[in-house]
């Protein structure tokens, strides 16, 4: 999500790997919308869908607390494949808070998809972005990413992204030097240290969690498969012992042995750069070691957000104090 200084426009970019009419079929056939419309722990009813310019949609947004959330959007503009435009969260009894156009392209068999909520004043963008932010709708996107992966192959993949104020070869250090890793990668209130910690590709690190409650230490390792400097990390993980024997991790007693986590970097702009995180489990793993992942996709969204909060914080200084020194010169 990007928001230009004094802008009251938001701006959104997605590449999926799948072609446009799967994606364009997403978003418009009910059923497919009610599995990823919305933030984690949402979920959908919708009541009718005429999709043509002049048309609406009617549906009710049922949040995890057990509120529902009249909606009514109207359509501007409906050209299949290529673009929509409607209003967005309104209802019968109120005004929509903003206007969004949504275009989608293919290419080399992957989507781009451009979303813009314009609104009516730079402060109202402001607001609105935070908002998005702090209710977790960002992970709408994710969701998506994850039910056409679903639909093309049954894989089930956790997908979380952030775009970060920052060069890709700056993000990308921030990923493979451990010691800025263990500055914003562990959950809030915990540290990580690393007992082996050097990242390339076919090597393994081994690093420890702790928590400053006390609790036992969580032990990690990762083994590097892939490393493509400024563009792709892929690496498995695995819960272990001091002596790096996989474990099931606390709390939980059924979960994948190793988990294949692939992270991406796209230059959305010189100075702006789109981190993917994709997940999954890998190798011999049950249906019941899957369904347990796949449900705890709502609390790796809380993790992996704390965590990419730190990481776009820490960029952001480092940000200030190149300008800072810049201006010395």
């Amino acid at each position: 999500m990007h928001l230009a200084k004094n802008s009251n426009k938001i701006h959104i970019e997605r590449v999926y790997d799948a072609p446009v009419r799967a994606v364009w079929d997403a978003w418009t056939d009910p059923e497919q919308v009610g599995k990823w419309w919305g933030p984690r722990g949402f979920s959908i009813t919708t009541h009718s869908k005429d999709l043509r310019a002049g048309g609406s949609w009617r549906y009710t947004m049922h949040g995890p607390d057990g509120t529902d959330y009249p909606n009514v959007t109207k359509y501007y503009v409906v050209e299949p494949y290529q673009k929509l435009e409607y209003d967005h969260g309104g209802s019968d009894d109120r005004p929509p808070l903003f206007r969004v156009t949504v275009t989608f392209a293919e290419a080399a068999g992957k989507t781009t998809m451009r979303l813009t909520f314009a609104l009516a004043s730079a402060q109202a963008a402001a607001e609105t972005a935070k908002f998005i932010r702090q209710a977790g709708g960002n992970a709408t996107w994710d969701r998506l990413a994850e039910h056409l992966e679903e639909t093309a192959t049954g894989r089930r993949r956790f997908v979380i992204n952030r775009t970060l104020a920052a060069p890709a070869s700056i993000v990308f250090r921030m990923w493979t030097s451990p010691e800025h890793l263990a500055q914003w990668l562990p959950p809030p209130g915990t540290t990580m240290r690393f007992v082996r910690s050097p990242i390339a590709a076919g090597k393994s690190t081994h690093f420890v969690i702790e928590s400053a409650q006390g609790s036992a230490p969580m032990h990690v390792k990762a083994l590097y498969l892939e490393i493509e400097p400024d563009r792709r990390i892929v690496y498995t993980q695995q819960f272990v012992d001091e002596r790096e024997q996989v474990v099931s991790p606390p709390d939980a007693g059924t979960w994948p042995p190793t988990l294949l986590t692939t992270v991406t970097f796209a230059e959305e702009a010189p100075d702006r750069t789109r981190v993917t995180v994709t997940m999954e489990p890998h190798g011999e793993v049950t249906e019941a070691e899957i369904d347990a992942f796949a449900r705890e996709r709502s609390g790796m969204t809380l993790g992996w957000t704390a965590s990419l909060d730190a990481l776009e914080a820490m960029v952001g200084e480092l940000g200030r104090n190149s300008d800072n020194a810049k201006a010395e010169r």
